[in-house]
């Protein structure tokens, strides 16, 4: 921190020295006691000051520390003989970022410059500040300032990388390309280039421009030495010469490479793209698509005349023999898969070769069947072949294995290579019941059986076979669909639970219990197998999926809220920060990282996962505090009204949203978060391709979002509306009043709009169920948000009065027998929790937390304005004659709503009660047979077999150790304890209500 004259910020050194001490380790109370003693030396140093700022900050003291800030920002403008340097400043910056003032560490950095343009390290920092303010123009202008200044050509390439930023990231036209392309021509000229970034950063310029021959002529003269790897220009060239169109001169390119890299599988599909004049390797994709779909080779044959397409295929076949015979390695792939991709051409092309992709998918088994990645290897070439073909080629799978090998190890890769090969086709999934089990009793054998083999591997080392308990696992799930008979699912999770005994870092194995757990309602278990994880950084972003939705409709709300408040921590934090990393960038010379954190960060900004995660935030926090009125304003009044998130709905209309779930890790029964086959009906469904689904989630999670944005203005308005009840006997509304109506009825039709109904046709139906004449399936699957809807549309009415009947009150009549109907109908439908699907379950605590949360809120808010506390009532008039009528009417809503939550909490009672060995016994039985009885139970027995025959010097003490601890009791113990929390958990949440109501109740018998 000290400057080359033994000060900093004008102070000694030797007396900032020990402040920065005390903050690098932390004890910010003896740094604040250094500090304030400095202070009273040097009371007009901004330095000083601003050393006191940071150690408030750090301390949690935001508004001393903002104070203080603006008090030496104002020293540094006022006092001319103050000291002004770049210590001072950017130690304020520190702060002021820190407490989210961007704009004053910015506007000190621009007087600063102002009053010393010429001060390189000054115009550095106010860089630095506009990186972090993104404000690329601004970049520009000063980075071509320093340009001029010193001409160094850092700075040069500072301003073009902030000239690709705007046209990239910003509202910049491509015009601007011209600009950079002028600049670094005329550096070039007078001084040349002396940096590989400087020169990859000018090619990128002139390749946005399609201007490749000019690209290529540099990279080929004297500039082109500055890229000391051969490979890396190599690249640049065939990338150039291709997208130009010379596709003879791109291809001989990527063949030189793949001569040097003969594993490189990406050059290779640029080799064939340019051998069958086929540019689709290089078109632009989406950014906003998913990050992790199957990224299927997409190509263009059919232009090219047979002669010239058969040619060229065998010209790139003998070059193919050719790098096999040179790339003397088992390890090498590429070679082998391109074989596989040249057949796949040739079959889009229209040539009859089944025989001969089969010919090359055998050859690639022999070579890499024992491999873990030989599946997905070979996924997109199985495309191409008809069901009959693939069957033959599973067939002569089965035929090859040598069964006589010594490499053990090699036989289990195989063998569990074609387990997964008939999961993929789809075999698996056709076969009845009885050959179902016999396939899962298979796998689960071999696994048995070659445990031995990894007797002296490390704990954290992956075992041989390990993926067969997930098969196993596939296999049960598929029996539970078929049969519906629970006792596969326990099953399937023993199996799992058994295998992470033997090694618990077996991260597939975790995920496949989260989502069992889930499913039948054990959600405090799939928790603590998801923290178990160690999910953390940018996998908050790509994995939370596992979890959050299941825990988003659950009665674990502290669960809920960590996970929220980790992840938007997370995002924020990167946010906040992603702006040093491109700083960095620019300070280390690397300028293609520079956009690509940008781009990285706008990404995510526009993730749809991130704005879903920050409305559930808020909607969490209304269910917490709804059971008291004035707690829920002050929530309100946090969230501005709800006006922030409906400020969130209108931005994602005008944004292309991105999604970044890794979905490839979800079980093939759920594969996107929304979709649960398990809930039935079950149609066959196994392998199913997910890129059809991402589509069709794409289509949809906006409108969810969106709807769920609404949920605070509405909760906000409904509180809202029941003030100007007395305006429905005749007094004229306020002005105020009147807007609030019109806004609620607007976001009420686009609420319904986005249930896929008009205004009119949803009230009809609200009102047709709860009477009635209409079924509840109208609802559909979005039964939560009709019954909100409901609820607010009551709200609305009791301020618009749009709705009301001569009778009054009929609206709200109707909705009480639609809650108490569906809220009854699914507690006396659930029966036994640990013996049903949570589907039920999850529906009746959303119906508590939701809609009758957001229903007791209004009563409460129409009780507070019909018996407000120390106020008179005017005596005569309409509106005296208006309290008793509506006071009568919530006052029967209350005792509706008392009986419902009374008899829900009776129920989780009834369930807690149950005992333990009793629930314990239940999990047990549902899949312990007899050896000859049907039904599940027929994996489990090998286990046990397994249990009862451990040896010690075949199996390894870590193996034999971990068989002897495991005990299927302590798992269905462990079950019947989750169940019994989840529940205690929802209890708590019914009693909240219950005393709230008992609130109104002797509120309203007092009045």
């Amino acid at each position: 921190m000290a400057s080359k004259f033994g000060l900093a910020g004008g102070i000694p050194e030797r007396r900032v020295r020990p402040i920065w001490d005390a903050i690098d380790s932390r004890q910010f109370k003896n740094a604040l006691k250094h500090s304030t003693s400095l202070l009273s030396k040097y009371p007009n140093s901004p330095y000083a000051l601003a050393l006191k700022a940071l150690i408030l900050e750090k301390m949690g003291k935001s508004d001393e520390a903002l104070s203080i800030c603006l008090n030496a920002k104002e020293l540094l403008s006022e006092n001319d003989s103050v000291l002004m340097d770049d210590l001072t400043l950017s130690t304020l910056q520190i702060v002021f970022q820190r407490l989210d003032h961007l704009d004053l560490a910015t506007s000190c950095y621009e007087y600063a410059c102002g009053k010393f343009p010429n001060n390189l390290e000054l115009m550095m920092g106010l860089f630095n500040c506009y990186v972090r303010e993104y404000s690329f123009v601004k970049q520009q202008q000063t980075a071509i300032k320093m340009y001029k200044l010193v001409g160094e050509e850092r700075f040069l390439l500072w301003a073009v990388c902030s000239i690709q930023l705007q046209v990239l990231c910003g509202n910049g036209g491509e015009k601007l390309l011209v600009l950079a392309e002028g600049l670094l021509k005329k550096h070039v000229a007078s001084h040349s280039l002396h940096e590989p970034e400087a020169l990859i950063v000018y090619v990128s310029i002139l390749e946005q421009q399609a201007k490749y021959g000019d690209a290529l002529e540099i990279l080929s003269g004297k500039l082109g030495s500055l890229l000391m790897i051969e490979v890396d220009k190599l690249r640049i060239q065939g990338r150039l010469l291709a997208r130009s169109g010379d596709y003879a001169a791109g291809a001989s390119i990527y063949q030189k490479i793949l001569e040097l890299c003969p594993d490189d599988w990406e050059c290779f599909l640029h080799y064939l793209g340019c051998l069958l004049e086929d540019d689709s390797c290089w078109s632009s994709d989406v950014d906003s698509g998913p990050i992790f779909t199957q990224q299927f080779v997409n190509c263009k044959v059919a232009h090219l005349a047979e002669e010239v397409f058969d040619f060229r295929i065998t010209n790139a076949l003998s070059f193919l023999e050719k790098l096999k015979a040179d790339a003397n390695s088992k390890f090498i792939r590429c070679p082998y898969l391109a074989s596989l991709e040249i057949e796949r051409r040739k079959h889009l092309y229209g040539k009859e070769n089944h025989d001969e992709i089969m010919g090359a998918l055998m050859q690639y088994f022999h070579k890499f069947g024992h491999l873990a990645c030989f599946t997905s290897d070979v996924e997109m070439f199985l495309q191409v072949l008809t069901p009959d073909k693939k069957m033959d080629f599973l067939e002569k799978l089965i035929e090859s294995i040598n069964t006589k090998t010594t490499e053990l190890t090699k036989v289990l890769g195989q063998s569990t290579t074609i387990f997964k090969m008939r999961e993929l086709i789809g075999d698996v999934y056709k076969l009845p019941v009885f050959e179902l089990e016999h396939s899962a009793i298979k796998m689960v054998e071999t696994y048995c059986e070659t445990l031995p083999l990894s007797k002296d591997l490390d704990p954290q080392e992956s075992m041989h076979g390990e993926e067969l308990l997930s098969m196993v696992c596939n296999v049960l799930v598929q029996l539970f669909c078929c049969t519906r008979h629970l006792g596969y699912l326990m099953e399937a999770i023993m199996v799992l639970e058994f295998g992470l005994t033997i090694r618990q870092y077996v991260w597939q194995y975790k995920i496949l219990l989260v989502h069992l757990y889930s499913h039948l309602g054990v959600i405090s278990l799939a928790c603590e197998w998801y923290k178990s994880l160690d999910v953390k950084n940018i996998m908050l972003e790509t994995m939370t999926h596992h979890i959050l939705p299941q825990l988003a409709i659950s009665p674990l709300w502290v669960d809920l809220s960590n996970l929220l408040k980790d992840y938007l921590r997370f995002m924020d934090d990167h946010f906040r920060e992603s702006a040093d990393l491109s700083f960095l960038a620019y300070r280390h010379r690397n300028y293609s990282k520079v956009i690509e954190f940008v781009q990285f960060k706008e990404r995510l900004q526009r993730s749809n996962h991130y704005l879903l995660a920050k409305v559930e935030k808020s909607i969490l926090q209304l269910k917490q505090k709804a059971d008291n009125i004035e707690e829920e304003e002050g929530v309100l009044e946090d969230l501005n009204h709800g006006i922030h998130c409906v400020e969130l709905t209108n931005e994602i209309g005008s944004k292309t949203l991105t999604f970044n779930e890794d979905l490839h890790s979800r079980p093939w029964w759920t594969p996107t978060p929304e979709k649960n086959y398990l809930l039935g009906p079950f149609e066959g469904i196994s392998y199913c391709p997910k890129e059809n689904l991402i589509k069709e989630r794409e289509v949809n999670i906006r409108r969810v979002v969106e709807r769920k944005s609404l949920l605070p203005r509405l909760v906000y308005l409904s509180i809202q509306s029941t003030p100007s009840i007395k305006k429905s006997v005749g007094v004229n509304g306020s002005a105020s009043e009147t807007k609030i109506s019109k806004e609620f009825k607007f976001l009420l039709e686009r609420y319904v709009e986005m249930l896929g109904s008009s205004f009119r046709d949803a009230i009809e139906l609200v009102k047709g169920v709860s009477s009635g004449l209409k079924s509840a399936e109208g609802f559909g699957s979005d039964i939560i948000d009709w019954m909100n809807f409901a609820v607010f549309l009551n709200a609305w009415n009791l301020n618009s009065h749009e709705l009301s009947q001569p009778d009054g009150g009929g609206l709200w009549q109707a909705l009480d027998a639609l809650l108490e109907k569906h809220i009854l109908e699914k507690t006396r439908s659930i029966g036994s929790l640990v013996c049903s699907p949570s589907d039920s379950f999850s529906s009746l605590v959303q119906l508590i937390t939701e809609p009758l949360a957001w229903h007791l809120l209004v009563i409460q808010s129409h009780v507070r304005f019909c018996l407000p506390s120390g106020k008179k009532k005017k005596k005569g008039g309409l509106a005296e004659q208006s309290t008793p009528l509506l006071s009568n009417a919530a006052r029967d809503s209350i005792h509706s709503l008392c009986g419902m939550v009374e008899e829900v909490a009776n129920w989780i009672r009834e369930q807690i009660s149950r005992p333990e060995d009793e629930i314990v016994d239940a999990t047990l039985s549902s899949f312990r047979r007899n050896e000859h009885d049907e039904g599940p139970g027929k994996v489990f027995q090998i286990l046990e077999r397994l249990l009862s025959q451990i040896d010690k010097d075949e199996l390894g003490d870590r193996i034999c150790q971990a068989l002897k601890s495991w005990n299927p009791v302590d798992v269905s113990r462990k079950i019947a304890i989750g169940n019994s929390m989840v529940l205690s958990e929802f209890l708590c949440i019914c009693e909240s209500k219950m005393k709230s109501l008992r609130a109104l109740k002797q509120q309203i018998a007092q009045a």
